[in-house]
């Protein structure tokens, strides 16, 4: 695909193992007098030899809004090998401050907000377990304790208990909290919720319907 296409951008993320994701092997199989776009993240390509394809003519030009190495202020300099090239266009990281941007985080968050608050689900979150559970008929418990072990059996023990059948439950963990939904099938009463409430290592339980 490389060898054929007039055009090349990258659409991955910044995770280490993508470090010098796009190399010298990768922009010496591009078809010559291609163009290459990095709006992604900038350790991801390997810079040295992108400007190396650069200066040899082997590349047609260059489009990049990330780089390694980013000024933290405006005091700091901007560094590069790609400074100074003709056919390069060079932005300072402004990719997330497009109105197309703009106008998609106004709507992805509210979304993934009014989700949590209807359904319990929590995915894409960045800093809290990521969670997605189907609707299910009956009932939908949420509970967040602290992420030690033996939380998510008392919390079955309480159903069991009570003589609760659970329909669905979804446990997730990060280093410092867990995170359970719970679906049961039978109408629950202040007596369950009291005992769920009380569990050990409990943060925040809450009944979603």
């Amino acid at each position: 695909l490389l060898c054929q296409s007039d055009i090349v951008t990258l659409h991955i993320d910044g995770r280490p193992e993508n470090q010098d994701f796009f190399g010298a092997k990768e922009f010496a199989l591009m078809k010559k007098g291609a163009l290459f776009i990095n709006n992604a993240r900038g350790h991801v390509v390997d810079v040295a030899a992108l400007a190396a394809g650069l200066r040899s003519g082997h590349l047609g030009g260059a489009a990049i809004d990330v780089f390694p190495h980013e000024p933290k202020t405006n005091a700091e300099s901007f560094e590069s090998e790609l400074r100074g090239l003709p056919n390069v266009l060079l932005t300072p990281h402004i990719g997330g401050s497009t109105a197309e941007a703009q106008r998609n985080i106004a709507e992805f968050v509210p979304e993934r907000l009014m989700q949590y608050i209807n359904t319990g689900n929590t995915q894409q979150s960045v800093n809290f377990p990521n969670i997605l559970l189907p609707m299910q008929p009956g009932h939908r418990l949420i509970h967040i304790h602290a992420n030690v072990p033996g939380v998510l059996a008392k919390i079955n023990n309480v159903l069991a208990a009570h003589h609760v059948n659970i329909l669905g439950q979804y446990l997730k963990t990060n280093e410092l909290v867990g995170y359970v939904i719970t679906d049961i099938n039978k109408q629950y009463d202040q007596d369950v919720i009291q005992a769920l409430r009380e569990v050990e290592y409990t943060i925040k339980f809450r009944v979603l319907y």
